[in-house]
């Protein structure tokens, strides 16, 4: 009986040895991107990233809680506009701050994300003009937490994100060439 209690004690501590070594391999650092073509050209794209009020025609989070509380804050557009957001679980809680846009180039944002998990990530939308319009790279970067590591192991984050960027372009896409 001891010794198959010893046996189970050195597999549990072996089983989570392994364990720690997954995590440990896990990158220190993420980035997800995708991208699309746009059908309208690098100004009109550009506007609806560079002002959040715009967001609501487009984002892929903003029609998951009927009952989102949006907050903007700074100036309508631009480096320094903010945009705060509190949902269900679905969406959660945080906020965005314009840190730099060139336009009809570039809008990088700060991500701050309270709920249901804390992080800090980079999102950077990259235009580039292309004869149907806008060639258009939503990307995200950031840290990768012991508890994103270990969520990696269990879902697939490039693979859920990613499909929330697509759907993404797709609506922004529809938005820019509709007129929004």
């Amino acid at each position: 009986m001891i010794a198959l209690a010893f046996l189970a004690a050195c597999l549990l501590v072996a089983g989570g040895i392994v364990l720690a070594a997954m995590i440990a391999r896990q990158p220190d650092t993420f980035r997800i991107a995708r991208s699309a073509v746009i059908e309208a050209p690098p100004e009109r794209v550009f506007a609806f990233l560079n002002n959040f009020h715009e967001w609501t025609h487009w984002s892929p989070w903003e029609h998951r809680d009927p009952n989102l509380k949006r907050t903007y804050e700074g100036p309508a557009s631009g480096p320094g506009a903010a945009y705060h957001w509190v949902g269900n679980k679905n969406v959660g809680e945080g906020r965005m701050t314009i840190v730099e846009s060139k336009a009809g180039e570039s809008v990088t944002i700060k991500l701050e994300f309270m709920k249901p998990f804390a992080a800090t990530n980079e999102a950077r939308f990259t235009l580039t003009p292309v004869p149907q319009g806008t060639q258009l790279e939503w990307a995200m970067t950031g840290e990768n937490s012991v508890m994103g590591k270990v969520f990696g192991l269990i879902m697939n984050m490039d693979k859920m994100v990613g499909g929330d960027f697509e759907t993404g372009l797709t609506n922004l896409n529809a938005a820019a060439k509709g007129g929004a």
